[in-house]
């Protein structure tokens, strides 16, 4: 049974120093489970390591997807094995709870293929009502493993229970491991964690996140990312750029990995 390494924990905590110190020790690869790191222009609001970041370790699953791509927790389990399949020890940094477990658990995924134009339904929506309407649809859903702030998850929940009026985690059947894992979970004072939020989103703007954010939505395009999706009422004039760096970093402190 080949072995995985997990590196998670909350925004800022510090995933990829550490990841990328283990990766050098060991001699490893680094297989990224960052939802929004994989696809390609999404740069600085994901956090993406530089290439100098990465300082010669190879990184899986970054830049290897069109922002008009879609890519979803099956998509993360089929690339992330086959990578793993083939290295006797494995190291995976980041991603939720469901995107780890889907990869190192015997997940099935049989649920109805996702279609964006679904999304459309919700869009007046806010995460808080989004989330909300799931649980009156839907009472049995998990919430341990959905959080409200993760609206691509929400919405892929109500799509699923839309088409086949039956919870999503019905498709997903969690058995045996397929492999032999190790989870590190780093963590921080909640108080100090923040510190380091909103000095990582300074940084972000220093780096040009709003020009990148305004030339995604200009293309047509609309992450649903921390860090992304809340400039939306920014560019409809219903926010400050202040309010907007207030939600990034009460968001990326409560959204919840493992």
């Amino acid at each position: 049974m080949n072995k995985v390494i997990v590196v998670v924990g909350p925004t800022a905590v510090g995933k990829t120093k550490i990841s990328i110190e283990l990766a050098k020790h060991y001699g490893l690869e680094i297989i990224s489970g960052d939802s929004v790191a994989v696809y390609k222009g999404l740069d600085i609001g994901s956090a993406k390591p530089t290439i100098a970041e990465r300082d010669g370790i190879v990184h899986h699953l970054i830049d290897v997807l069109d922002p008009s791509e879609q890519y979803n927790v099956a998509d993360f389990q089929k690339a992330s094995r086959k990578i793993m399949d083939k290295n006797p020890i494995s190291l995976i940094c980041g991603g939720t709870g469901l995107y780890v477990q889907a990869a190192i658990f015997n997940y099935e995924f049989e649920a109805p293929k996702r279609e964006k134009a679904n999304d459309d339904k919700y869009k007046d929506l806010s995460n808080e009502e989004l989330y909300n309407l799931l649980l009156a649809k839907d009472p049995n859903i998990d919430t341990n493993i959905l959080h409200p702030n993760n609206r691509k998850r929400v919405l892929r929940a109500l799509e699923v229970f839309d088409s086949v009026g039956v919870s999503i985690h019905s498709y997903q059947k969690k058995k045996e491991p397929l492999y032999d894992y190790f989870i590190v979970y780093l963590s921080l004072d909640r108080e100090l964690l923040y510190k380091r939020i909103g000095m990582r989103v300074d940084q972000m703007l220093e780096e040009g996140l709003l020009d990148e954010v305004k030339n995604l939505y200009d293309n047509g395009i609309c992450p649903t990312g921390i860090g992304y999706r809340e400039w939306q009422q920014y560019f409809l004039g219903n926010q400050t750029k202040e309010e907007v760096i207030e939600n990034i970093q009460k968001h990326s402190l409560k959204f919840k990995l493992l």
